[in-house]
Formats: structure tokens, sequence, C-alpha cells
């Protein structure tokens, strides 16, 4: 019997489009589940050094939802550039003028801060409505848990 650990290549997997629709689900449960279609653990392929995930496309983001003070007491950090940019927003005011960012940066988080991270995350495309330019790619509607 050949017991050797078999490592698969991107071109070994076909990757698959997902469609997921945020509205009225918790951040932190949709950006797990993103995470794991985009790193391939769903997959019985999945190898850590390769990208063998699929692309996600998610969907009204402007309705996604956290629970109890989270509202209040999150916030968002980032620097322009410029001496004295430091620039700090609440969550809320986020999810009114950039709705796509709050599951960008929760989902970011969850992958690894290397390239590899990198090109994974060019795979999720993020937009605030129910509209998408993707239906060329025909993504299947995902159910949370399958």
């Amino acid at each position: 019997m050949d017991y050797r650990t078999q490592y698969f290549k991107t071109s070994d997997i076909q990757q698959r489009w997902h469609l997921i629709d945020a509205s009225n689900k918790t951040l932190g449960r949709v950006a797990t589940e993103i995470a794991r279609l985009l790193r391939g653990k769903h997959n019985a392929r999945f190898t850590p050094n390769a990208d063998l995930g699929d692309f996600v496309v998610v969907v009204n983001a402007a309705k996604i939802q956290v629970k109890g003070k989270r509202q209040e007491l999150k916030d968002y950090f980032r620097h322009t550039g410029y001496p004295g940019g430091a620039v700090r927003e609440d969550f809320q005011t986020v999810l009114r003028k950039h709705p796509e960012r709050v599951i960008e940066h929760a989902v970011k988080g969850m992958l690894p801060h290397n390239r590899l991270g990198r090109q994974l995350f060019k795979k999720m495309k993020v937009y605030g409505g129910a509209e998408h330019p993707h239906a060329a790619q025909s993504p299947v509607p995902y159910i949370q848990g399958v």
C-alpha cells in the first residue's frame, strides 16, 4: 500500500463560484464560512500551501447584523499615509458609507497573513446591494453548513 501524502495544485481542481446572501446574518458567522470557502477547507483535497478554494460573491452586505452592544463598541482604524492621518470610524458609519468593508475586514483577518492570503482575498467579491456583475460565472447559492 502507498501511504504517501498527496499534495494538490490549483490546476488539479475545478474552482466553483458561490453566492452568499448576507442579509440578516451575523457578521462573524458569515465571515468564517466565506474564509472556509476561499481557503478550500470544505474540499476533501485541501492543501494548506495551495490555492484550492472557490470564488465567493457576497450580496446584501449592507444588511449584515451584529449582536448586542457590538454595534456601538466596534470601530475600524485606518491611516491615510499622511502625517496625522489616523482615521477611526465606528461600525455604524462604515456600514452606512461602505458596507463592503465590514465583511472584507472580517474575512481578511481570518485568512493567512502572507502571499497566499492576499491571493485568496482577491477571489472574494462583496456588494452592498442585491445586484452583482458575475451572472456569467453562474454562482451557485450557498446554503450555510453544506
